[in-house]
C-alpha cells in the first residue's frame, strides 16, 4: 500500500509539474503579447524610423513555415513574381501569420480543417486563412479585432484572452496593410490579410 501511495504521489507530482509548466507558458505568451501590442500603438503608422528599419522577408517562405508547425499546407496560388518582396518586420510578420494560423487551427475544428493561401495580384499579397469552426457572427466580425475582446459563446478552456487576432490587425496596419474576417461558404471563417510589396 505504501509503495502504491509513493507512485501516486510521483504522478500526481508530475501532472502538477506539467500544468505549472503550461501555466507559466501562457503567462509568458500573454505577458509578450500586452508588450508587443503596447509598442505597436505608441508607434504612429506612419512613423519613418520604422519603415527605415525594414528588411525584406520572404514572406512565403515564413508562411509555410508556420503553416508545417501547426501541420497546415500552404497553397501558393500562382509563383510569385520576380523582384516582388515584401519589407517588414519580419518578427512580426511571423507573429501575424502564427496568430491567424493558430485560431483557425483552436477554433476552427484543427488542423485538418484548415487551409492557408499566400498569392500576389503585382500590387500586394494577400494572405488567406480559411476554417470549418462555427464561423463568427456578422455582427462580431470587426469587433473581434478589439483587444481582449472574445466571440460570444467563446470558452476558457479554448484558450487564448482576445489580443491575437488584435495584435494580427496592429501588425498589417503597421505595415501598411489590413485585415477583414469573412463568413466561408459552406461553414466557418475566411481570414483575409492584404500587405503591400515593395513596389507599392
Amino acid at each position: 500500500a505504501a509503495l502504491i501511495m509513493e507512485e501516486a504521489k510521483e504522478v500526481t507530482s508530475a501532472a502538477s509539474r506539467d500544468e505549472l509548466r503550461r501555466n507559466i507558458a501562457e503567462l509568458d505568451s500573454l505577458i509578450d503579447e500586452i508588450l508587443l501590442a503596447s509598442r505597436l500603438d505608441a508607434t504612429p503608422v506612419a512613423d519613418e524610423p520604422a519603415r527605415q528599419r525594414f528588411e525584406s522577408v520572404d514572406l512565403a517562405g515564413l508562411f509555410a513555415e508556420e503553416a508545417a508547425r501547426v501541420g497546415v499546407p500552404l497553397d501558393l496560388i500562382e509563383p510569385v513574381p520576380a523582384g516582388h518582396e515584401i519589407r517588414g518586420d519580419a518578427r512580426l510578420l511571423r507573429r501575424l501569420l502564427r496568430n491567424l494560423l493558430e485560431n483557425a487551427v483552436r477554433h476552427g475544428g484543427g488542423e485538418d480543417s484548415v487551409q492557408a493561401r499566400l498569392a500576389h495580384d503585382g500590387a500586394r499579397w494577400c494572405i488567406e486563412v480559411l476554417d470549418r469552426g462555427a464561423g463568427v457572427p456578422a455582427d462580431e466580425r470587426e469587433r473581434i479585432f478589439e483587444p481582449f475582446y472574445r466571440s460570444r459563446g467563446a470558452s476558457e478552456r479554448e484558450g487564448g484572452v482576445g489580443l491575437g487576432l488584435s495584435l494580427v490587425r496592429q501588425i498589417a496596419v503597421h505595415h501598411g496593410g489590413s485585415v477583414v474576417c469573412e463568413g466561408r461558404e459552406g461553414g466557418g471563417s475566411r481570414f483575409i490579410a492584404r500587405l503591400p510589396d515593395s513596389r507599392s
